[in-house]
């Protein structure tokens, strides 16, 4: 049956936020595409993890997990492999936070400014760019939007660390509070903090609810 229903595809980085997507990042995005009216379709790259951590001790388990199977778990098994993503299909591409996003979606926890991209990853959001429409990022995650478009302007909150490698990626910074977005019209860009700051789970629906509510007015600008 026809929609009229704008729909944002989402990109997972595993299951759990420190070696895969943060769990409540994803979620509350999840909940709040469809407590404004919009659809969403998940995907992950089918990739190894790049490690496995134990989220109770923080070290590292000898074991390996596969970025697409983890995702899986939140996206209640209706997600894509990355490699079939399709810009026509999507209104707009969000990607929350969690150390996956600079793990597995990227390389830029070990090397910082001098990190990869994950090819299906870097395909998508210039997809998405050349067609104009909008990309959202949440918490670490938009390291990679840094790293991809020229001049982007974001947002991780206030770690000086990561800004100063922002800037030396090319991107430019501006601080935030929790809550707060980060909006960049000229290329369509929306970022919020979210567990890069102290936070709450319900902060972090709230900052949930205005990235998505940016990103919808932005579908609907030429």
């Amino acid at each position: 049956m026809p929609t009229n229903k704008k729909n944002i595809a989402v990109i997972l980085s595993g299951s759990g936020n420190q070696d895969g997507s943060e769990i409540h990042e994803a979620t509350l995005t999840l909940w709040a595409i469809h407590k404004n009216g919009a659809e969403y379709q998940c995907y992950a790259p089918d990739i190894p993890q790049h490690h496995v951590l134990n989220h109770i001790t923080g070290k590292e388990m000898d074991e390996s997990r596969n970025v697409l199977i983890e995702s899986a778990r939140i996206a209640r098994g209706n997600i894509k492999n990355l490699m079939e993503f399709d810009q026509a299909e999507h209104d707009a591409l969000v990607i929350p936070g969690g150390l996956g996003a600079a793990k597995n979606l990227s390389s830029f926890a070990l090397d910082g400014t001098n990190c990869e991209i994950n090819t299906d990853v870097e395909r998508a959001v210039l997809q998405m760019v050349q067609a104009h429409k909008p990309i959202g990022a949440l918490c670490i995650a938009p390291v990679i939007l840094a790293k991809v478009i020229d001049d982007a302007l974001i947002t991780v909150g206030q770690s000086s660390e990561v800004i100063e490698k922002i800037s030396a990626m090319g991107a430019h910074h501006e601080t935030t509070m929790q809550g707060e977005v980060v909006v960049d019209s000229a290329r369509k860009l929306v970022t919020t903090p979210c567990y890069m700051l102290e936070a709450r789970v319900d902060q972090i629906g709230d900052s949930a609810d205005t990235l998505i509510q940016e990103i919808l007015k932005l579908t609907t600008t030429e």
